[in-house]
C-alpha cells in the first residue's frame, strides 16, 4: 500500500542535516547498525513491559496483598499512560527534537523500572507502572521516526522498520515466556530485568543516535488547547473502558465519562481544525494508506490482545496448566516473528504493504477460528499449536507493514505525528477489545466457575476477537482494491534509438510500395 510521497505545501525544505540520508542501494555503516540496535532495544521493552506482567499477577496480589481490582491497575496503569500520551509524545518529538525526547524518556523508563522493583506499597507500584507508560508513550514515537527520518522511504526505510517492528512484536510474544521463567524466581525479577538493559541502551544511544537540529521556536507553535482536550480524551478514554467492567457499562459514572470523552474528543477537532499549528493535522488522513492502516492497527493489536488474554485464562483455570506451560505455549508464535526480523523487509518490498497486511490479518482471523475448537480436553498439538504457528506468521506479515504503511507518504516534519497515530491505535485498541472481551466472559460465564460455564464464556468472547480481526482483513483488502483502481496503466517501454535507425529502410518500403 506504498504511496507516492506528496510534499507540503507549507513544509520547509528538508537540509542535509535532516534529510533521509540512506537509500535502498547503499550498504549499512556499523554506526547506522548500532543506532537502529539501540532503537530496538527500547522498542523491545516497551513491548515487552505489556505482556510480561500478566503472569505475575498472582504473586504480585499476594505478596503485597492487593485486591483484584487493586491489582488489575498494575496492568491498566501501564495502559493508561502509554496509550493516553502517544500522541503527545509524537509531537514532542517533532517539536523538541527526536533524539532529546528518546533520551529523556527512556532515563525515565529505567527509573520507573528500578522503582517498580523495590517498592512494598502496591499505590507506589501502580504509580510506578503509570510513569512507565508515560516514558513508553515519548520512546515509541521518537525512535519510530528517527527511523524514518534517517532512512529514505523505499526499500532501506522497509528494511529498517521491518526489522524495527518485528523486534517489537517478538518483544510482545516473547514477554509471556520471559514472565513464567523470571516469575519462578521472583516477581520483582519481571520490573528488574528492564533496568540493565534500559541503561546500557542509553549508553549507547548518546553515542549513537543522530543529531538532528530542533525547530527554531518561531517556526512551529504549541497547541496547548490541543494537548490538553485531546490527551485528556484519550486517557480518559482508557480510563473509562478499564473501570468498566467494575462500575459497569449502564452505570452513571461509565455514561457519564464517555459523554465526556465525546465533548472532549469533539472540541479536539474543532480546535485542530482552527489552530494556526495544530497537535494533530487532520489533513493527514487524507491519505487513504495512513487512515486505512491505523484502522488495520487497531484490529490487528486489538483482537490479539483479546486472545491472548483468553487463551491465558483457558489454559491455566480450566486446562490447569502452569504459568510457565502457558508461555511455553506461546513461544511457536513469538519465535516464527522473530525468525522473520531480517527477512521482511525484501518481502515487503516484493509484495508491498497491502498485499502483506491482507495475507496477515488474514492469518490471524484463521487462527482464533481454529481455537474456536477449544473443549475441557483440548491437547497443545491439536488446538495451540496450529493456531500458534498462524498468529505467528500473521504478525510477522501485518505488523511491520502496518507501520510501514502508516509512515509511508507522510513528510519528515511529521513523522513523530504519523508514529504516534499509529502506537494510539495499538494501546487504544487492546484497550477496548479488553475491556469488550472482559465483559463477554463474564456475561457468558455467570459468574460460574465449572468447565462448562468457563467454555460459554471463553467461545462468545473468541467469536468478537475473530470478528474484529475480519473487520480489520476487510479494511486492508478495501485498500489493496482502491489502489489497483488508482494504480497507472503500464505502458511497454518504446525503443526509440530501434525505430529511429529501421526509419529509413521502413520509408523506402512504403515508397517502393
Amino acid at each position: 500500500m506504498t504511496t507516492a510521497r506528496e510534499p507540503s505545501a507549507t513544509a520547509a525544505p528538508a537540509t542535509p542535516s535532516d534529510a533521509p540520508s540512506v537509500h535502498g542501494d547503499e550498504a549499512w555503516s556499523p554506526r547506522l547498525w548500532g543506532t537502529l540496535i539501540v532503537l530496538c532495544a527500547a522498542l523491545f521493552l516497551d513491548a515487552l513491559d505489556v505482556s510480561m506482567v500478566g503472569v505475575a499477577l498472582p504473586s504480585i496480589g499476594t505478596d503485597l496483598q492487593l485486591s483484584t481490582s487493586t491489582l488489575q491497575w498494575v496492568v491498566s496503569g501501564y495502559v493508561l499512560g502509554y496509550g493516553g500520551l502517544l500522541l503527545l509524545g509524537g509531537r514532542a518529538a517533532d517539536l523538541l527534537g527526536r533524539r532529546q525526547v528518546f533520551l529523556v524518556a527512556l532515563a525515565v523508563f529505567a527509573a520507573a523500572s528500578l522503582l517498580g522493583g523495590v517498592v512494598d506499597d502496591g499505590g507506589l507500584l501502580i504509580a510506578a507502572r503509570f510513569v512507565k507508560g508515560v516514558a513508553a508513550a515519548f520512546t515509541a514515537p521518537a525512535g519510530l521516526s528517527i527511523i524514518t527520518t534517517t532512512f529514505a522511504e523505499g526499500p532501506a526505510r522497509n528494511r529498517a522498520l521491518s526489522i524495527y517492528t518485528v523486534t517489537g512484536a517478538s518483544g510482545f510474544s516473547l514477554g509471556l515466556v520471559l514472565s513464567g521463567l523470571l516469575t519462578s524466581a521472583g516477581w520483582r525479577w519481571t520490573f528488574l530485568m528492564p533496568v540493565p538493559v534500559a541503561l546500557i541502551a542509553l549508553a549507547f544511544a548518546f553515542q549513537l543516535l543522530p543529531r538532528q537540529p530542533r525547530p527554531p521556536r518561531g517556526s512551529a507553535g504549541y497547541d496547548i488547547a490541543g494537548a490538553v482536550t485531546g490527551t485528556g480524551s484519550l486517557l480518559l478514554l482508557v480510563f473509562t473502558v478499564t473501570e468498566a467492567q467494575s462500575a459497569g457499562w449502564g452505570s452513571l459514572r461509565t455514561i457519564g465519562s464517555l459523554v465526556l470523552v465525546a465533548a472532549l474528543a469533539a472540541a479536539f477537532l474543532v480546535i485542530e481544525q482552527r489552530t494556526a499549528h495544530p497537535l494533530v493535522r487532520l489533513g493527514i488522513f487524507r491519505n487513504g494508506g495512513v487512515a486505512r492502516a491505523n484502522l488495520t492497527a487497531l484490529a490487528l493489536f486489538g483482537s490479539y490482545a483479546g486472545f491472548q488474554f483468553i487463551a491465558t485464562l483457558y489454559l491455566q483455570r480450566l486446562l490447569g496448566w502452569t504459568a510457565l506451560e502457558m508461555a511455553l505455549a506461546f513461544l511457536p508464535a513469538g519465535a516464527l516473528v522473530a525468525l522473520s526480523a531480517t527477512k521482511m523487509g525484501a518481502i515487503v518490498d516484493r509484495f508491498g504493504t497491502g498485499r502483506l497486511m491482507v495475507l496477515g490479518v488474514l492469518s490471524l482471523t484463521l487462527g482464533y477460528a481454529l481455537f474456536l475448537r477449544l473443549d475441557e480436553h483440548s491437547g497443545f498439538a491439536t488446538l495451540v499449536l496450529p493456531s500458534m504457528v498462524l498468529l505467528g506468521i500473521g504478525f510477522a506479515l501485518g505488523f511491520p507493514s502496518v507501520n510501514i504503511a502508516a509512515t509511508n507518504g507522510v513528510d519528515d516534519e511529521e513523522q513523530g505525528l504519523a508514529s504516534g497515530l499509529v502506537n494510539t491505535a495499538f494501546q487504544v485498541g487492546s484497550a477496548l477489545v479488553m475491556a469488550a472481551v472482559t465483559a463477554v466472559i463474564t456475561a457468558g460465564s455467570g459468574g460460574g466457575e465449572s468447565a462448562a460455564a468457563q467454555l460459554d464464556g471463553y467461545r462468545p468472547a473468541l467469536l468478537l476477537v475473530t470478528g474484529i480481526s475480519l473487520v480489520g482483513f476487510v479494511v486492508a483488502a478495501v485498500g489493496v482494491a482502491l489502489e489497483r483502481r488508482k494504480a497507472p496503466v503500464a505502458v511497454p517501454d518504446y525503443d526509440y534509438a530501434r525505430t529511429a535507425a529501421e526509419a529509413p529502410a521502413a520509408a523506402e518500403v512504403l515508397t517502393k510500395g
